[in-house]
């Protein structure tokens, strides 16, 4: 959409056939003698050690779910454990050309993975710097472990204790694990070592990573992300969106940062050719080698390769090159790396769909067995030099387990002595300052037109009068959020925007209008049509020390991106103990007026997950401190917006929307009106036919409503609606989201809990009814109006005042309930 490209037919309208570059497959060749002139004879006898490692340890954990016994050692396992067994080559040949500014991001298989990146950090890091991230991580604890019971002579040695016995324990679910325990086996990280999250869900890495991989170029730092992830991975969309968002041309054309280019991302994929029991080729998948996804990215092909992966020379090599373009600016990069899971998907996978011989012709490339016999050939080990290894390694490996089946060594987490630890886990509910240094923009902000604009507008949306100003003489709440966002943009330099149309058109609903002006490119931004690929990367960016505010045109599309909102940035707060924070701004428009896909209020939904927090103001005072509050969150945020909202002005807040930078503390309601009669709680919207049936009870029926402003689901504090409902004995719910599940219904199940001996009446949930929206004719059937709210309160919360309904709902509710509807 920016002007500065044109679309020219002259170009475009020319005939031409398009050429692929071409793809290498298993193209290394360089003989061990070469590597060992350029790595040293010691170098490539680590490589095989780190191989036995992960080997080591993942047959611990197969033993245990088989037999319940490692070594002598007698253990219960009751988590998961999908095994890589036969990826070893690929992870530690990855992590041989990687550096500790590396980060990794992982699947469920990634064991092998984390131990090879840990390792490698742990030999690359400077002694007095590896001793620094051992006594830094919570006070040095779980280092004063190590060295009383596993022990180690030198920093390396402990460093991998470090590792491994972090990792195990994290695995068993231990309180010293990596991350308390509230990860295991499928989530473990530790990114000091460059290992960050690993993911449960198939291919959600790839867009977390791409988010990392933004960091990087935006705040600096160095390194690159790698996506790990399967072959059957291919087959998610969020893999594709995230390639396609890794390699948008606005990176080279419109970008002014340094190196121009693509995000420095590779997607490194484990293609073991299976995905669970589905064969990737030939079954489940369309291409003969995965490489060749890369061709319909851009124009590079993704610099594509296959790669040996039972090789980790040959990883290295492709990885190694790789990193090189990565770091120039040419990503994003792909490498199809072939390896061989020789195990099951899990420990209780059958193998019934691959027969016994073909895992026979796959053992003799082994990648452990393959690699130590190619270094007894080059006379880089002996034979038994390598048992002698092989030896110390199963020791190393059962002192740490030993270690971390032991609850006196590794205590159980016990959530019976602290029954809401997880609980305050969700979230940190921390806050940080604006910073004071101002960010660089492109132009003087105080020239901005939409800011000269809102400086000739009134702050409050009455006159004198008391006649109701129009949106273009007062304050609206889209204006509201402006404010909040601009000071933010202009003040947090690691703040960014983006989302669909957020750029030249301003956002959908124009609440970024004018920051185009401003901000340059990588702080505002047009992203593709790919709502996963849009939170997942605003997850890595989070994840890196980025703050991300992000968009979704409509409160439906979370739908297109519910893993990555729902198991993503709802997640890792918690799963990681509360290491790492995820400082993302979600903002969804509930639509109006176009019907059944864009006008759902999916508030429930959300507030339903646990780990997001909710807001949705109502007014522009309250629209514009709650951003405030959200944008300054080291917790996510889901802000809900009504498109009927935008052009609202300020009725309720005395001397209107201040123009300074304010925040409203979240979780609290807010008493928009008082009343002594009824308590009506209102969410979003339903707000302003609330007060128009407040109005009417008052003059017509001479009931005096009380009208509570939710403006958050999650948090909510109940003391000051319980003090209402204490005043008046009666409350009414009133929400746009369908009845049936709703958070409203949540609210009345608490409050006739918590003030059952204040309540007059069953409290009364006014929601729209459970069938899909319809068009903008007859929303009004549907949506709570002000008749609707009379009609119950005057009905059935005061049936003396006789009234008959008026409303449209004349249906019997339980009639309804029977139907299901």
């Amino acid at each position: 959409m920016p002007k500065a490209l044109l679309v020219d037919p002259a170009a475009l309208r020319v005939p031409s056939h398009l050429a692929f570059p071409d793809i290498p497959v298993r193209a290394y060749r360089t003989p061990i003698a070469q590597e060992r002139a350029a790595r040293g004879a010691e170098a490539l006898a680590q490589v095989l050690r780190h191989m036995m490692v992960i080997r080591e340890f993942e047959s611990m954990l197969g033993a245990f779910k088989a037999t319940g016994s490692y070594r002598g050692i007698s253990y219960s396992y009751k988590g998961p454990a999908h095994l890589s067994i036969g990826h070893e080559g690929a992870a530690v040949g990855a992590a041989l050309a990687l550096e500790p500014s590396d980060h990794i991001f992982g699947s469920h298989r990634s064991h092998g993975e984390f131990i090879a990146k840990g390792l490698s950090a742990i030999q690359k890091l400077p002694p007095a710097r590896l001793v620094a991230v051992m006594e830094g991580y919570r006070g040095g604890s779980l280092l004063k472990t190590v060295e009383r019971r596993i022990g180690g002579e030198t920093e390396t040695a402990l460093g991998e204790g470090f590792l491994l016995f972090g990792l195990l324990a994290e695995i068993f679910m231990r309180s010293n694990g990596f991350n308390g325990g509230m990860g295991g086996s499928m989530h473990a990280f530790f990114p000091p070592f460059g290992a960050y999250p690993n993911n449960a869900i198939v291919g959600a890495s790839a867009g977390i990573a791409t988010g990392a991989a933004l960091a990087k170029k935006i705040l600096g730092g160095g390194g690159i992300a790698v996506a790990n992830a399967g072959d059957g991975s291919t087959g998610c969309g969020p893999v594709w969106e995230a390639m396609n968002f890794a390699a948008m041309a606005q990176y080279r054309t419109l970008w002014d940062l340094a190196p121009k280019g693509g995000l420095p991302v590779l997607f490194f994929f484990n293609n073991n050719f299976y995905a669970m029991g589905g064969q990737t080729i030939g079954e489940t998948m369309g291409w003969d080698r995965l490489s060749r996804i890369g061709a319909a990215v851009n124009v590079e092909a993704m610099h594509a390769e296959t790669v040996d992966g039972a090789n980790p020379l040959a990883v290295a090599d492709a990885v190694g090159r790789k990193r090189a373009l990565l770091l120039a600016g040419q990503g994003p990069a792909l490498l199809d790396v072939e390896c061989y899971r020789s195990g099951g998907h899990s420990t209780t996978d059958a193998n019934s769909y691959r027969t016994k011989d073909e895992i026979e012709r796959w053992s003799a490339h082994d990648p452990v067995l393959s690699f130590g016999a190619a270094l007894v050939e080059a006379g880089v080990l002996t034979s038994a030099a390598i048992e002698t290894m092989r030896a110390k390694v199963a020791e190393t490996i059962r002192k740490v387990t030993a270690a971390a089946v032991d609850p006196a060594i590794a205590p159980v987490v016990d959530v019976n002595a602290d029954p809401i630890l997880i609980g305050r886990l969700m979230f940190s509910n921390a806050e940080i300052p604006v910073p004071s240094k101002p960010a660089a923009t492109l132009a003087d902000p105080a020239a901005s037109s939409r800011i000269v604009q809102n400086a000739k507008k009134s702050r409050f949306g009455l006159s004198e009068t008391g006649a109701r100003l129009s949106a273009m003489r007062a304050i609206t709440l889209r204006d509201g959020l402006f404010e909040a966002i601009l000071h933010h943009m202009l003040n947090d330099e690691r703040l960014i925007a983006y989302g669909e149309e957020c750029r030249e058109w301003g956002g959908a609903f124009g609440v970024y209008r004018g920051l185009a002006e401003l901000l340059p490119y990588h702080r505002i931004f047009n992203a593709p049509i790919s709502e996963a690929a849009i939170v997942a990367t605003a997850v890595g960016h989070a994840l890196e020390g980025g703050r991300t505010l992000i968009e979704l045109m409509y409160a439906d599309f979370i739908g297109r991106a519910g893993d990555e909102i729902f198991n993503q940035m709802a997640k890792w707060q918690a799963m990681s103990a509360g290491e790492l924070k995820l400082p993302v701004v979600l903002r969804c428009s509930v639509g109006s007026k176009y019907g059944a896909q864009h006008s759902q209020d999916w508030t429930a939904l959300v507030a339903h997950v646990p780990g997001l927090k909710v807001f949705y103001p109502a007014t522009p005072y309250d629209a514009k401190g709650l951003m405030a509050t959200a944008l300054s969150s080291e917790d996510p945020v889901v802000f809900f917006e009504s498109q009927r909202l935008y052009d609202t002005v300020e009725l309720f807040h005395p001397g209107g929307v201040p123009r300074d930078y304010y925040r409203i503390p979240a979780g609290e309601p807010d008493v928009k009106r008082a009343g002594e009669h009824v308590t009506i709680l209102t969410v979003g919207p339903s707000l302003y036919p609330a007060i128009d049936a407040a109005r009417e009870l008052d003059e017509t029926y001479g009931v005096a409503a009380e009208i509570v402003d939710a403006r958050c689901l999650v948090p909510f504090n109940y003391d000051p609606l319980l003090k209402s409902v204490r005043k008046t004995g009666r409350l009414v719910i009133v929400s746009e989201a369908t009845e049936r599940g709703s958070f409203a219904m949540t609210l009345s199940s608490n409050v006739t809990r918590f003030a059952f001996a204040d309540l007059k009446a069953p409290p009364r949930v006014i929601g729209a009814p459970n069938w899909i929206v319809p068009g903008a004719d007859m929303e009004s059937t549907y949506f709570p109006q002000a008749a609707d709210i009379v009609d119950v309160v005057a009905c059935e919360l005061f049936p003396d005042r006789k009234r008959n309904r008026r409303g449209v709902r004349n249906w019997s509710d339980l009639d309804l309930a029977r139907q299901g509807l």
